[in-house]
């Protein structure tokens, strides 16, 4: 008996189905989401989200990507229940589609050789720490095995900081001060990070 047929029409049900189960469906129901005013953990409103700036938070976005930094993190909360994101602190809230409206394409990962860093803005938001930890994870996180992207950093040594944004390497107390200096890059995906901030009470996670 030949199948052949069969075999075809089933073939392109499943294709058919999950192109609409997977892509179309979900598609429209974006389109309906919008952004909102939201609360923050003080208090106060906003509307979210917002568009990354141009000026660095958009290209640190795109050195994101081409870095390779969405094979080792994720960006996205999974809820209670589905894991120990919101117990590790990784956030307060599980991830829901509004928090992705704006990206094109969404980087929500799906490796974890390294932290969720959906909420990373708002877990560590101080410059120099994210600086200090692209020149070498180690100084900030002992253990880590990200790698160090010092390429993206000159060194100094004395004298007074030779740019605002410089800080000084920690490691050499007695001997003359080391400056790290940050490239414009590195400056770039440091504002990235600090953009990434899902900790925003929405009617969504209700």
């Amino acid at each position: 008996m030949n199948h052949f047929p069969t075999i075809i029409a089933v073939a392109l049900a499943t294709v058919t189905a999950s192109l609409f189960g997977l892509v179309l469906i979900p598609n429209w129901q974006m389109d309906d989401i919008v952004a909102v005013q939201a609360t923050t953990p003080d208090g106060s409103s906003l509307v979210y989200p917002r568009p990354l700036d141009s000026w660095r938070e958009q290209p640190g976005r795109e050195l994101y990507r081409g870095y390779g930094c969405i094979y080792c993190h994720s960006q996205q909360v999974r809820p209670e229940g589905f894991g120990a994101d919101i117990e590790r602190g990784w956030g307060m809230r599980r991830s829901v589609p509004r928090d992705y409206i704006l990206q094109t394409p969404p980087l929500t990962g799906s490796m974890r050789t390294g932290p969720d860093l959906a909420n990373i803005g708002a877990r560590q938001s101080s410059v120099q720490w994210h600086l200090l930890h692209l020149y070498d994870p180690t100084l900030t996180s002992p253990g880590s095995i990200m790698p160090p992207f010092k390429f993206l950093f000159t060194t100094q040594v004395g004298g007074s900081s030779p740019v605002l944004e410089a800080i000084r390497l920690p490691g050499n107390e007695g001997s003359e001060t080391q400056w790290l200096v940050p490239s414009e890059e590195a400056l770039q995906l440091v504002a990235y990070l600090l953009s990434l901030n899902q900790e925003l009470s929405l009617e969504d996670v209700q």
